[in-house]
């Protein structure tokens, strides 16, 4: 039985490896984004599409299970971790009105728009409060990977859009937390106490606070070339550094991208940055993609209907237009720039993990039906597909226009 489990994990992680990597060279010949192609992969191959007719000894052959799911968790522990290495935490701090800004109403927005929208479609208080908290969360991967792509990964917009996700990402937690103990209690909306949740969110933000503190004093004393000389050392305790940041963070409530985001910030400065750095992008270039195409995968469109794509119209409308101001506008203030700051509310669209968690926190509680749960469902695909394709379009009117003003600052940085 282990061993038929087993099989049946190894098929499916070459599967959508291959095809994530065949829709790759395809997007990159069409010049799309190859992010977009890699989650188009997956949704291609996935159980509920053609994965769904390849069926042997009574079984589909291929099925996300629960270590292809945990893969995938660890396909953006490692993106999150790259990420890390490109900002340093002086940037970090430098930034960090900014992006606490950015990333606190990239939280508030969504919740309060979202909160009022769907009580007004005759919700009750507490579905509207789960649907809100589904929109809070930002899906940092995917802008990082189109970042990436156009080498603008050092730019200012590209530094605040990391900067403002991982804040967003925090906040997000925290409001995850509470919503999910209010959905969990018998008292239900009646039983909100404010002093809990302020409470709960400080508690969250001390927590990332002390763990980015302790990964920038601790990591550069324990990985050095000094202490690490046998071939291989330095990479292995980095990624053993990383994931188990990411371990701790998860247990202490935090999302575990987040620990490993602060290893890799820790790292930036340090004299093994440029070995870590080229090791983590060749694992990268298998993560990363079988991230993307997991998550494409467990996109199921069989139970849509007329209501669900009118309430899906009216989600991602809601999603769309809260990121886009919620953090576009504050970001045009910091970056005093109309273009950049509106790449970073673009950057903010897609949603993640922490929506498809919280669409299943509403239905296991009973309080979101199962039209409810797909339109989430759908809301999170299609931010991420729309991301990469605008993020993607924007950087092409610069490149035809010939403004190099990012290229200019990205020297003066360098310098």
């Amino acid at each position: 039985m282990v061993e038929a489990h087993l099989i049946e994990t190894i098929i499916g992680i070459g599967i959508l490896l291959f095809a994530a990597k065949l829709m790759a060279e395809l997007f990159l010949r069409l010049k799309l984004p190859i992010v977009l192609g890699e989650l188009l992969a997956g949704m291609i191959v996935g159980p509920f599409a053609l994965g769904g007719f390849f069926v042997v000894d009574g079984k589909q052959i291929l099925q996300i299970n629960d270590e292809i799911r945990i893969l995938g968790e660890m396909g953006a522990i490692v993106i999150l971790f790259m990420a890390g290495l490109e900002m340093t935490p002086k940037e970090f701090l430098k930034g960090g009105k900014a992006s606490f800004t950015v990333g606190t109403l990239g939280v508030v927005v969504p919740f309060f728009a979202g909160l009022v929208v769907f009580q007004i479609f005759g919700f009750d208080a507490l579905q509207s409060m789960l649907i809100a908290t589904a929109l809070t969360a930002t899906s940092i991967a995917i802008s990082i990977q189109v970042l990436s792509e156009f080498g603008k990964i050092k730019t200012p917009e590209a530094r605040l859009i990391i900067g403002a996700a991982v804040v967003d990402d925090i906040l997000a937690i925290a409001v995850l937390s509470v919503v999910s103990s209010i959905a969990g209690s018998d008292g239900g909306i009646g039983n909100i106490d404010i002093s809990e949740i302020i409470v709960t969110i400080l508690q969250v933000l001390g927590f990332f606070a002390i763990m980015l503190i302790v990964a920038v004093v601790v990591i550069p004393k324990i990985i050095t070339p000094k202490l690490w000389k046998a071939k291989g050392s330095v990479e292995g305790i980095a990624t053993a550094s990383f994931f188990g940041a990411a371990a701790l963070a998860g247990s202490i409530g935090l999302s575990p991208i987040v620990g490993a985001f602060a290893v890799g910030m820790a790292l930036s400065t340090t004299k093994v940055f440029e070995k870590v750095e080229n090791y983590i992008g060749k694992i990268g270039l298998i993560f990363a993609p079988l991230f993307f195409a997991i998550i494409g995968a467990q996109v199921d469109l069989r139970a849509v209907d007329v209501n669900v794509m009118m309430l899906s119209g009216v989600i991602i409308a809601v999603a769309i237009v809260t990121k886009l101001f919620g953090c576009g506008l504050p970001a045009m203030m910091f970056l005093k720039s109309k273009k950049k700051g509106m790449r970073v509310g673009i950057g903010m669209i897609s949603r993640g993990e922490v929506g498809l968690i919280v669409a299943g926190v509403g239905v296991t509680a009973g309080i979101l039906t199962s039209e409810v749960y797909s339109t989430i469902v759908i809301m999170v695909a299609v931010t991420t597909i729309i991301t990469p394709i605008w993020l993607k379009m924007e950087y092409r009117k610069e490149q035809k226009s010939g403004n190099t003003k990012s290229e200019t600052t990205e020297e003066e940085k360098l310098e």
